[in-house]
C-alpha cells in the first residue's frame, strides 16, 4: 500500500515506523527538517520537506498515487486542509485525520474529506489497524462525562451480522446501536432493523472494547 503521512511528530513518526516496517511504501511530509531527519534509516520510507497544506508539495510526495493519506500534524486546521486536498484534489481513496482538540471533532467528516477521525489520545494500534484494513471497528470518541465510548463498525460482505436483525445479534453488555448509516443516510434502528453489508454502525458502549464489538458483529 502507498501511504502518505503529513506530519513527522510523535504520532506521524510512530505510524511511519510501524507501517513501513510491515512492508508498506511510506512517504512522510513535514516542514520541519529536523523532524524528518529523525526518520532516517526507516525501511521503505521517503521523506519530503515542505508544507503539506500546499498542493504542489502533496503532488511531489506522490498524492496522485497514494492509497491512503494520514493527516497527523499537531494543528486541526492543517489536518482539515490536507484531508480536503487529498480527497477532492488528488482523489485519494482513504483519508485518516488526527483530531487534536476534541471540540473540533464535529468538523472531521466527509465534508472535509475525512473518512476516519483519529482522537489524538487514541491508541496507535487503532490507527495502524484502520490504515491497513486489519479491522472494521474503531473507537471514535470517549465521552468522559457520560462514561461511554462512541464506536464505528463497518459491515462487510460475509460478516456474521449481515442479513440479521439487531435483535438477533448478541452485542456486549452495556452496548447499543445508536445509528445505522446506509448510503450516507443515518437511521435510528429498532430491534427488527435488518443489517446489510455496506452498513456503518455507530455504537455506544459503557465498557466493551473495539475487539469485543468486532467479534460480536463478525
Amino acid at each position: 500500500m502507498r501511504i502518505l503521512i503529513a506530519g513527522a511528530g510523535r504520532l506521524g513518526g510512530q505510524a511511519a515506523h510501524l507501517l513501513s516496517a510491515t512492508g508498506h511504501h511510506v512517504t512522510t511530509v513535514d516542514a520541519n527538517r529536523d523532524a524528518l531527519d529523525r526518520l532516517r534509516g526507516e525501511p521503505a520510507q521517503h521523506r519530503i520537506c515542505g508544507d503539506a497544506c500546499e498542493p504542489d508539495v502533496l503532488e511531489r510526495a506522490g498524492a496522485y498515487n497514494a492509497d491512503l493519506v494520514i493527516a497527523a500534524t499537531g494543528e486541526d486546521e492543517d489536518n482539515l486542509v490536507i484531508s480536503l486536498l487529498a480527497k477532492r484534489h488528488f482523489a485519494v481513496p482513504r483519508v485518516l485525520a488526527r483530531v487534536n482538540d476534541p471540540d473540533d471533532t464535529w468538523l472531521f467528516d466527509q465534508r472535509w474529506g475525512v473518512d476516519v477521525a483519529l482522537p489524538a489520545e487514541g491508541p496507535l494500534v487503532a490507527l495502524i489497524d484502520e490504515a491497513t484494513g486489519a479491522t472494521d471497528t474503531i473507537g471514535l470518541l470517549r465521552l468522559a462525562a457520560a462514561g461511554v465510548t462512541l464506536v464505528e463498525s463497518r459491515i462487510r460482505i460475509g460478516s456474521a451480522a449481515a442479513g440479521r436483525t439487531l435483535a438477533d445479534i448478541a452485542l456486549p453488555q452495556g452496548t447499543v446501536v445508536a445509528a445505522v448509516i446506509r448510503d450516507g443516510q443515518p437511521t435510528v434502528p429498532g430491534p427488527g432493523h435488518r443489517i446489510e453489508s455496506g452498513d456503518i454502525l455507530l455504537l455506544v458502549t459503557s465498557s466493551a472494547t473495539e475487539h469485543d464489538i468486532e467479534a460480536a458483529l463478525r
